[in-house]
């Protein structure tokens, strides 16, 4: 059977079940003490919140001390890929036996490298940990070129796929029939909605179709990915500075250089002001649409997303730091109930960041690409009045 005519609904599920039974199947042990691992104060609950929020090398779902006394890991490891001093190296990040803490060292291509929190070293000859100076920078190692497929790189290749195959089946039913069926009912509303109300609005009737599609992958690609970051897998790609701000620098340069005459000469030489403020004006404009717009929509995104994440960790650890208070029973029900409620507003502010990206992303587009009439600039009233428009206003102040 071709892989084309399987269900899409098939293709998906199996791709999760892969995914989880590669993850369950993978188990590494490292002698520890019976209480390692565990989180019992504050301080350790905080440093687990702020490692589950940032980017790894593997996928740690959860940790058990068997009845040996051994501290058990199941995860899935990931590829290490690094540049060193000696060249290229690769290996599994399992060779690291789930430390963080730059104690496990890897020979490869030549080198030793460590993983201190998450983050690859190359340790210089004859040293045997990472030593940190006083401005908080490693003095005996340094950072190689991190090529690694990392979690978040698993979840944007996760997506892209997913993406292509639904929207390459969406459009092969187009050839055959005017109404889609299947999985393609669900998609052929959310991509007209973001046609109608996004695209066509903000840029114009007339050059909508040209920024159509970057928008919808822009759309999908947030929302989807704001969806499996409330997945148990651990996933906060849309929570990565460097993932939300290479989606920022796409629609600066969509809109930068799509930017017609009337768009360059209101930021450069603002028509209709006194000469001498326009060359301040001019550094203010170029400032606001190079540097605040791209910056407003990464650090949104961002933010958001990273704060649901830290607040329903913070609930969910209410089970263990309330427990003397509410007995476990009732610090368990309380911490349920609570995660519960912010997830389901989580899942809404999914969809809401992916809206606001979209629709600010078009916004601009549609700021560089519009046509002003300069004709209204002469009109007058009967008193010989220059008339004002309200729309003209809402649009020269937006």
């Amino acid at each position: 059977m071709k892989i084309a005519k399987l269900p899409i609904q098939f293709l998906t599920v199996l791709m999760f079940l892969t995914i989880g039974n590669a993850a369950t199947a993978q188990e590494h042990s490292v002698a520890e003490s019976n209480d390692a691992g565990t989180l019992d104060t504050q301080e350790e609950i905080d440093e687990y919140i702020q490692h589950h929020i940032k980017d790894s090398h593997d996928f740690h779902l959860y940790s058990y001390t068997g009845d040996d006394g051994v501290r058990h890991s199941v995860g899935l490891p990931l590829p290490v890929i690094v540049w060193g001093s000696n060249g290229p190296a690769a290996f599994m990040s399992s060779a690291f036996h789930h430390d963080i803490n730059g104690e496990v060292i890897v020979e490869a291509g030549g080198s030793r490298f460590v993983n201190l929190h998450d983050k690859i070293y190359e340790l210089e000859e004859g040293a045997t940990a990472v030593e940190m100076g006083e401005d908080h920078h490693p003095v005996n190692a340094h950072m190689p070129l991190d090529l690694s497929i990392t979690k978040s790189v698993v979840g944007i290749l996760v997506i892209g796929l997913l993406m292509l195959i639904w929207f390459s089946s969406l459009a092969r039913q187009y050839k055959k029939r005017t109404i889609p069926k299947g999985f393609g009912r669900v998609l052929e509303p959310l991509v007209i909605y973001v046609r109608d109300e996004l695209a066509r609005p903000n840029i114009g009737e007339k050059k909508y179709r040209k920024f159509t599609g970057f928008l919808l992958t822009v759309f999908f690609f947030i929302w989807i990915l704001n969806l499996l970051g409330l997945t148990p897998f651990g996933f906060n790609v849309t929570g990565q500075l460097a993932v939300t701000a290479a989606l920022a620098i796409f629609t600066l340069i969509i809109y930068t250089f799509s930017g017609n005459k009337d768009y360059w000469m209101h930021i450069l030489w603002m028509p209709g002001v006194p000469y001498l403020i326009r060359p301040v004006l001019a550094v203010i404009e170029l400032v606001g649409a190079f540097i605040i717009k791209p910056f407003s929509l990464l650090v949104r995104l961002f933010a958001n997303i990273s704060a649901g994440h830290i607040v329903i960790m913070s609930l969910i650890a209410i089970m263990i730091t309330l427990k003397g208070e509410l007995t476990p029973a009732g610090s368990t029900l309380l911490s349920f109930v609570l995660s519960l409620f912010i997830t389901l507003i989580e899942v809404l502010v999914a969809f809401l960041q992916a809206y606001i990206f979209t629709m600010l992303s078009a916004l601009f587009i549609g700021m560089a690409v519009a046509e002003h009439d300069h004709d209204h600039d002469h009109a007058h009233d009967a008193k010989g009045h220059d008339k004002v428009d309200a729309e003209d206003i809402r649009a020269d102040f937006i």
